[in-house]
Order: C-alpha cells, then structure tokens, then sequence
C-alpha cells in the first residue's frame, strides 16, 4: 500500500520521520502529495483552521482521493472542526493517542481504501455502472463496500431510468457469501394484492381455486441469494402487513399450509419515491421501512452528473455495436449530448445513442446528420449555459462561504477536469475546448496552477 504524507504538525507527538518509518513497518510506503501522485493522503495537523481545511479540499480532489486527517492529540480536535474536515473531504479524522496502536489503525483503513477502489475499478462494476464523475464515483464507493464487506439490506432510491436494479443486480454480484442462489426480481408495482401471499410465500395444492400444484413464492426462490423487490413503494398497505415477519426474521408459511419455511436471502429494495414521505403520509408503515431502510442509496439523476454523460454515451456505442471498431462522437454532436435534458436519466440517453446508431453508417465518427430530426435542439433555443444549475452551484457556494477568488479557482479547476475527461485524456483536444494552448494545460497539470492566460493560443 501507498501513501501520500502531509505532515502539517508542529507537536513532537511523533516526528515526521518516525511517522513514516512506524508506516513503512506497517507496509505503507509514503511520498509527498502532487498532482501526478493520486492516492489517500494522511495529513498530519496540531490546528484545524481556514489554511487547514483549504489543504484538505486540495487533497481530496473533489471527493477523488481519501484523506485521512490525524490530531495529535483530543486538544486539537473539536467537535465542530471533525464534522468541518468532514464537509471540507476527509474521509476519517482522528486523534493519534485514539488507540494503543494508531499504525495499525491507519494501515486497516487503507487496507479497506484500496480493496473497495480495486472492486470499483474491477471490470464488473466498469461494465455494469460506467461514470468517472466525483459524484458517481463516491455512489460506487458506497455501494461496493455495502455490497462486498456487509450482508446488510439496501434500500435504493432514485427517479425512474437512473440503473436502480443494475445497482440490485451488482450487489447481488459482489456479495461475498457462499451463495447458491439467484437473484430473483418481483415487481411490486403489478403484484394483485389478491394473489400477493403467493406470489411472495408461495402456495400449497388446493389452497385456492386453481392451485393444483403447489408452488414456491419469491421468498424461497431466492434462498441463498437475494430477493429485489421492485417499485417497493407501490405495496398495497394490506401487502405491506403480510412482509413484516417474512423480513425481519426470514420466515413465513406457505398460502394453504401451517408449516413455517426459512429462507436465508438478501433483501434489497428499490423505489422512485420519496419512501420516508410516504410514511410521514401514512401510504408506507413505518415498522416496514425500517426493517428494509438499514442502508439507503440514492442514486443521483443524470443532470447531476453530467461529466458522466460521454462516456455512458461511447460505453452504449461499444454495446449497440460491439463487433464494429469505436465510432468517435463528432464535437457538435458532444456538445449536443451534454447539453441535453433528460427527464428519463441514463434509460433516456441509451435510446437517444441507439437512435442515433441506427441513422449512422460508415467508419468515421457520428456527426450531427445521425441525430433524428425529433431529438435536434428547438429553434431558438437558448444556449447560454449559465442556467439555472450553474446559479445554483455559485448561490450553495457563497452560502458556504466561499469567495469571488475562491470560487473562480474551483470552477476553473471544475472545467480543466471535466475537459480532459470528455475528451479521455486528450491534452490538444481538451486544451482546444478551453481555449488554451497544449503547453499551458500540461504546465497547469505538473504544477497545479491555471493555465497562464498569456500562453493562450
């Protein structure tokens, strides 16, 4: 494991070089934070104040890179200033006298680090969830290490189109337990409240008219694997009723018979409303939701990570075509796709894309003339791109406290990452869209400084 070290402490709690020999023992190599050395930082401070907290929003990137923030001792850490680093982008803040052994204590929470970010960069979680955004990128962080080091029952929130049972199905994939069994998915939203106990329990033969052969409801069909109920949200108050024992203790009988069945599964949830609303409303019982709510996931709409937008866009290319060599996306038809709305989220953009790759044809990139005539922009539509959301960004950040000199440094900060992302790394490509020259962007790179307007091409 490795690590960057930024020790901003004047007590001789422990000297720098200890500290980095008491790591190295601990199989923590460390070296000193830049731009070109991702990695979880551990920042080493006796005083939480504004130059403190600057260097910690500096360190995490925009919540792409952990921070680990250590006081020396409980004098220098208050209750206000944990929950202040915490906002700011650490990960963990705690004091070093904390634990009889703070090495150990570090190396279990790198550990932890690294086997989640293997995971999130493991092929199944790349090819079922595809974004690189901060936003998207933290959602997978949590989601991988719910799904991988706890058995726990999720409930995952999110407006319709957003992958809600992609993020069922990955759960299910990374569980680590020895499962046998499937991942079986009942819809909530078309499940008659009539035939609801078969449909969940099962029946046994000539328990109702028509029941000639006994039959396993979802609950034992997903025994040793994980049960996804669907539009949870949907359940029928009297439906609702008949869960509660079957989910908390895994238990139930069978429509017709007096035999109680176990089934050992993992129950995750999914559900477009707002489910603890519904509760304040009476629609939902509360007893009910928190047996499903231990751990809750809202899934972010795709307006609220569009950085994500292009590469979801080349990954349902590669899907639509997988035997063609990769299309490029003409720039007009980029700018086109990011500044789209999409009330139907990631669903919406896979069937713009597949409209779009039905009209191409050739092996050059996909240009304007493949986007339907129903999909181009309105006439006159505006294209002023200081909207309502970058209005909001700007209000939340001076709430926040942030200043004029402050703000137009992350927001130029915001925009050389979101460049060479779309552009996959391209330094002329994204260099062009900002207006600067190749040199300038690379220079900005190496030292973390904005590109010199002087250098601009």
């Amino acid at each position: 494991m490795h690590a960057c070290l930024q020790y901003l402490c004047s007590r001789n709690v422990i000297s720098e070089s200890a500290l980095r020999k008491a790591l190295a023992e601990a199989g923590i190599s460390t070296q000193s934070f830049g731009p070109d050395r991702p990695g979880p930082v551990i920042c080493f401070f006796d005083a939480i104040d504004h130059s403190l907290c600057e260097r910690v929003r500096e360190f995490s990137g925009g919540g792409l890179e952990r921070v680990l923030a250590i006081a020396p001792s409980d004098a220098a850490l208050t209750n206000a200033g944990t929950w202040q680093l915490l906002q700011v982008g650490a990960s963990e803040v705690f004091t070093w006298d904390h634990s009889a052994d703070p090495v150990a204590e570090i190396a279990c929470r790198l550990k932890r680090w690294a086997a989640v970010d293997e995971l999130v960069e493991s092929p199944a979680v790349q090819t079922t969830l595809v974004g690189q955004s901060p936003v998207w990128k933290k959602m997978l962080r949590r989601i991988v290490e719910l799904a991988h080091f706890t058995d726990s029952t999720v409930l995952i929130l999110g407006e319709s189109g957003t992958g809600k049972e992609l993020v069922a199905r990955l759960v299910h994939a990374l569980d680590p337990r020895e499962k046998t069994g499937e991942f079986v998915v009942l819809d909530c939203a078309t499940t008659v409240p009539e035939l609801s106990g078969s449909e969940f329990f099962g029946h046994e033969r000539g328990a109702f008219t028509g029941a000639v052969h006994a039959r396993d409801g979802a609950f034992a069909l997903a025994d040793k694997g994980t049960l996804f109920l669907d539009e949870v949200g949907e359940l029928p108050l009297p439906v609702q009723a008949q869960l509660l024992r079957a989910v908390q203790e895994h238990t139930y009988k069978r429509v017709g018979g007096n035999t109680w069945q176990t089934a050992d599964f993992r129950l995750v949830c999914a559900t477009n409303k707002d489910l603890y609303e519904t509760v304040q409303q009476g629609e939902f019982r509360h007893d009910l939701y928190y047996r499903i709510a231990t751990w809750i996931i809202t899934l972010p709409p795709l307006r609220e990570r569009r950085q994500d937008i292009l590469p979801l866009a080349r990954h349902f290319m590669r899907q639509l075509r997988p035997d063609a060599e990769p299309r490029d996306l003409d720039s007009s038809v980029r700018e086109y796709l990011v500044q789209r709305e999409y009330p139907g989220n990631v669903r919406e953009l896979w069937q713009v894309i597949a409209r779009m790759m039905d009209r191409h044809v050739g092996y050059g990139p996909v240009t304007v003339g493949d986007i339907p005539e129903d999909d181009r922009p309105r006439e006159g539509q505006s294209n002023d791109w200081r909207d309502e959301a970058f209005e909001r960004s700007i209000r939340h950040a001076l709430l926040r406290g942030a200043k004029l000199k402050e703000i137009g440094r992350g927001a130029e900060e915001a925009a050389v990452r979101i460049a060479l992302s779309d552009e996959q790394g391209n330094l002329q490509r994204a260099a062009s869209r900002l207006g600067v020259t190749d040199r300038a962007l690379q220079m900005r790179r190496a030292s973390g400084r904005r590109p010199d307007s002087s250098n601009q091409a």
